[in-house]
């Protein structure tokens, strides 16, 4: 079975976010890049199947310019097999990113698409949803476990009642969450080998895939910034102050 992987390349998590000066966007300058954590649990798993001996092949693709080159020689690092970027501007919204998967997906003919559940920096939580409704194929969201038998998946997923365990008739599309697995740390040599591990480049118009955005971005601010609290000596003295000068009490 050939497992295929999606990952985006968004700021590195530890990065303290900075705003443009006229609020048109996230100043990207000389800011460290990152696999999207989300991915990088979809790759870790999508590797462990293939340890296991459940999937023979594993293929990464990503959606964006050359930079996020960089990216997918990370999941090889980690033990994908190949890679497959898409060449189209950055940014693009969460249909378009879909549609161009749906093709990569209809020529590389996978038994199970994995994708992290959101990206930290649009946070849209749609992608894995779309993909499996274009593709009409079986979907599981917020995996918390994956296991594979007899051409069938059992995924284990985080829902607000507690957990939800779902079979799924394979080929199918599982979005995972935090829980699932703890990602490796590519080692040095498995650096050195993702360099000569084939990276294919294909273009948007070559998939037959218009990439456009249904979103605009009116304008990004930072969070209000809170005020450092206050000690008091007494519960007296709290209800006062919750119910005169935050009011939040009658």
């Amino acid at each position: 079975m050939k497992i295929l992987v999606a990952v985006k390349r968004v700021i590195d998590y530890n990065v303290k976010v900075r705003v443009k000066a006229d609020q048109s966007n996230v100043d990207l300058n000389n800011v460290k890049m990152a696999l999207n954590p989300f991915c990088e649990i979809a790759v870790e798993e999508a590797v462990r199947l293939k340890e296991q001996g459940v999937a023979t092949e594993v293929v990464v693709v990503s959606i964006g310019s050359k930079s996020c080159q960089e990216q997918l020689r990370n999941a090889l690092a980690l033990g994908c097999d190949r890679a497959i970027q898409v060449e189209a501007e950055d940014g693009p919204d969460s249909l378009s990113v879909a549609r161009i998967l749906a093709k990569v997906a209809e020529a590389e003919t996978p038994g199970l698409i994995l994708l992290g559940k959101q990206a930290i920096d649009s946070d849209n939580n749609q992608t894995g949803q779309m993909l499996a409704a274009l593709l009409d194929r079986p979907q599981a969201t917020f995996a918390s476990e994956i296991k594979i038998e007899e051409g069938k998946a059992s995924v284990t997923r985080e829902i607000d009642g507690g957990l939800q365990t779902l079979k799924l008739t394979l080929p199918a599309v599982v979005t995972t969450d935090l829980r699932l697995n703890e990602p490796r740390f590519a080692s040095l040599p498995n650096i050195m080998k993702a360099k000569r591990k084939p990276l294919e480049v294909k273009s948007a118009d070559e998939l037959g895939v218009s990439v456009s955005s249904n979103i605009k971005l009116i304008s990004v601010e930072e969070p209000a910034q809170r005020q450092a609290g206050i000690k008091v000596s007494s519960v007296d003295e709290l209800v006062e102050k919750l119910r005169n000068e935050a009011k939040v009490i009658a």
